[in-house]
Parts: structure tokens; sequence; C-alpha cells
């Protein structure tokens, strides 16, 4: 569990943590719909052209593309939901994680392209693994207070 205590990792940093363990829910759900959006918004991008994610899936030389086009889309936008709304938080983070393992393995292998295209590859290859901290992060974190998750578990 997350240590959401105002106890100061040093004394000099006790303002910070103050603020940090008076605010945790709230920067949770900022947190989620930050990671969610971007899900929600590049699944929802690739359903209104199908057809160019499906170009891009077979420029990765990914196996039938026409078929692994649709479960990709959907685990975007489904992943997205569910983080921004906080519901079923710790699977989403997780299945957040493998999803981007596996986009970044087919998408983002800079090394392989041609040097005029490493830098921007590299890029997105380290936003990928900055977006995986952050669903770690809030795998170890929850949701918080203002989630599906805590309305559900206070009627049960």
């Amino acid at each position: 569990m997350a240590d959401r205590s105002s106890a100061s990792t040093h004394p000099v940093l006790s303002y910070t943590d103050a603020i940090a363990a008076r605010t945790a829910d709230t920067l949770l759900v900022f947190g989620r719909i930050m990671l969610g959006w971007l899900f929600l918004k590049a699944g929802w991008g690739k359903f209104m052209n199908v057809k160019g994610f499906v170009g891009y899936l077979t420029n990765l030389g990914v196996p039938d593309p026409g078929f692994w086009a649709w479960p990709a889309m959907s685990a975007e936008v489904v992943l997205g939901i569910a983080l921004i709304f906080g519901i079923a938080t710790r699977y989403a983070a997780l299945a957040a994680f493998a999803y981007l393992i596996i986009a970044t393995v087919l998408g983002h292998h800079y090394w392989t392209y041609p040097a005029a295209q490493q830098f921007n590859q590299f890029n997105h290859f380290l936003k990928n693994i900055a977006i995986m901290g952050g669903v770690l992060f809030l795998f170890v974190a929850g949701p918080g207070r203002f989630s599906l998750d805590r309305v559900l578990a206070s009627k049960s």
C-alpha cells in the first residue's frame, strides 16, 4: 500500500509530503484521467481510421493485421474508459502495462529504423516506458477515493 501519511521523507520536504498526503485522492483522479485519455483518444482515433491502422500494422509485419486491429483498438478504448472512471483499476493498469509492452516491441524498435527516424522512434519508445511507469504507480496506489471501484466496494 502506498504511504500516504504526512510523515516526512526528509525534514526539508515535509511541506510537500503534507500536500501529497492531503491531495492524494484528487491527484489520483487527475493521473487516471491523463493516462486513460491517452488510451481512449488513441483507440478512438484508430476506430475513426481503421484502414490506416491496418496499414500501419501491415507495415510493422503483424500477421493478419485486419483481425488484430480490432482487439488492439478495442483494448485501448476499454482501458481508457476503465482508467478514467476507476473501474477495475488495478486490472486495467496491469493490462495497460502488458499492452504497452506489445505496442513498444512491435512499433518502437528504434534501433531498426533508418538513422533519420531513430530519434523520433526513440522518443516514442521512451514515452511508452514512461506510461508503463505511470500505470505501475496506479497499480500500486490504486484508484483512490474518487473512483467507481470505491463506490462499488462500499456497496459490498
